[in-house]
């Protein structure tokens, strides 16, 4: 729960409440409690339950909330996520942005996990791309791990990226290398990865020191297992993009790349149904 996080979840409550929630205000007792629980209602993995947690913390701070699974958890329709007790003017209120933040997460989180099964056993890794939700990232990045994938980078400042656009005002190898080695110095931890659509490129960035990913996009699978054979020792490491889907992936993860990065974890994620149900006075569940 860092600081941009707790910026999003207020950002999130002001956009909601506005001046206030005047269905609650005039149509529950101000004195009236509730005892609510946070029910899937589809199959998934669920992800952002700590950010929904927060959210009926922050509208009611003496609710109590008790989270029931854990990031990452996989759910069936029925399954019991969250206890919330408190104001029922408070669990109404911060229902629908609770429920938007658990919804959204755990939609990714499933996507995920279903790119990450299909390409069990292949050795490749499923990465996330900078596709997110603007304001989103850090959540969409953690619902794609507890899907059982892996971050790429978190943006333009933790990897350099040296795509066909950057190409195009390089200079040719020599450049690129002597650009390669200046970042190096600078910035040792920071890892390069250069962008190949063709083979002949993939030969000539396998000449040039301080390439740590080199990114084959958009190949066809067969020129994809081409490049990876050139490869003579650990580094590059080779990742796959473009074209990647669920009817894909598993082929592309047979060409023997170590990584294949996919925006449709983020940008095509379908968000979890997912609800807040009031609990009867003898409902006993936990």
């Amino acid at each position: 729960m860092d600081e941009k996080v707790s910026q999003l979840i207020d950002l999130a409550l002001a956009e909601d409440i506005g001046t206030g929630d005047v269905t609650s205000e005039y149509f529950v007792p101000v004195d009236r409690m509730g005892r609510a629980f946070v029910v899937a209602k589809d199959d998934g993995v669920v992800a952002g339950l700590e950010v929904a947690a927060e959210v009926f913390r922050r509208v009611g701070s003496e609710s109590d909330v008790q989270v029931l699974l854990d990031d990452g958890a996989r759910i069936a329709p029925g399954a019991y996520i969250m206890e919330v007790n408190g104001k029922a003017r408070h669990l109404l209120t911060a229902e629908r942005t609770a429920i938007n933040f658990l919804q959204r997460l755990s939609g990714v989180a499933t996507k995920t996990a279903e790119f990450v099964g299909a390409v069990k056993g292949t050795g490749a890794t499923i990465l996330d791309t900078r596709k997110t939700t603007p304001g989103w990232r850090r959540l969409e990045k953690a619902a794609v791990v507890a899907g059982g994938g892996t971050n790429h980078r978190m943006g333009l400042y933790d990897r350099a990226m040296v795509k066909d656009n950057h190409l195009v005002v390089e200079e040719g190898l020599e450049s690129l290398q002597r650009a390669i080695a200046s970042l190096k110095k600078d910035m040792p931890g920071v890892e390069v990865e250069l962008e190949a659509e063709q083979l002949e490129q993939v030969k000539a960035f396998l000449g040039l020191e301080g390439v740590d990913h080199i990114l084959l996009d958009n190949m066809e699978n067969e020129e994809m297992t081409k490049a990876v054979a050139l490869r003579t020792g650990e580094r590059p490491y080779f990742e796959a993009s473009g074209g990647v889907n669920l009817d894909t992936v598993r082929a592309i993860a047979e060409t023997g790349v170590d990584y294949i990065s996919v925006g449709a974890l983020t940008h095509s994620a379908v968000a979890l149904d997912i609800s807040l149900e009031f609990a009867a006075a003898d409902d006993d569940h936990a």
